[in-house]
């Protein structure tokens, strides 16, 4: 057992490990419960979690290529083909070729998807109130700062020719 993970079990036993790495499983179950809530609070406008990020995207860009999507969102473009499948059939965006360009495909909200805004956005202000309920202002703070701090180190992950992650 590493000195880090007996140190966390030995002041809290509510963070057990099995795979003697505490923080990423105590991330993984909050990230878990996290979607869990979301989904929830989602249920009522038909969307799963992760389509209201790719309408929340259409609804402040407006219309764009599939392919835009895929890289602003960083899915893999299998993962994005089958969200807007889905969101296509529930009437929430349509697809269809770019005047420009025929390889492209744009995507656009329909009425129906423009009209989920308002409640997909209380959504995510009630999941930020759960989220952050009890917190300080300065632990929230420090919650942000450590939460952009893993963030950063998972953007340094190994690459596909095997190298190391950089340092922090």
């Amino acid at each position: 057992m590493s000195p880090a993970s007996e140190s966390v079990r030995s002041k809290d036993e509510a963070v057990p490990t099995v795979a003697d790495a505490p923080m990423s499983e105590a991330l993984f179950r909050a990230a878990r419960m996290h979607r869990i809530t979301a989904a929830h609070l989602l249920r009522e406008t038909g969307l799963y979690p992760g389509q209201e990020l790719l309408m929340m995207q259409l609804w402040a860009q407006g219309e764009q290529r599939q392919a835009d999507l895929i890289k602003t969102l960083a899915l893999d473009p299998s993962t994005v083909t089958k969200m807007l499948q889905r969101l296509e059939q529930s009437g929430f965006v349509t697809r269809s070729p770019s005047p420009h360009d025929r390889r492209a495909v744009v995507v656009k909200p329909t009425r129906a998807g423009r009209a989920l805004r308002d409640r997909v956005q209380q959504a995510w202000r009630d999941l930020e109130a759960i989220t952050s309920a009890g917190f300080t202002q300065e632990e929230y703070e420090q919650a942000m700062r450590v939460l952009n701090r893993i963030e950063a180190n998972h953007s340094r992950t190994p690459s596909a020719d095997g190298e190391p992650p950089a340092s922090p």
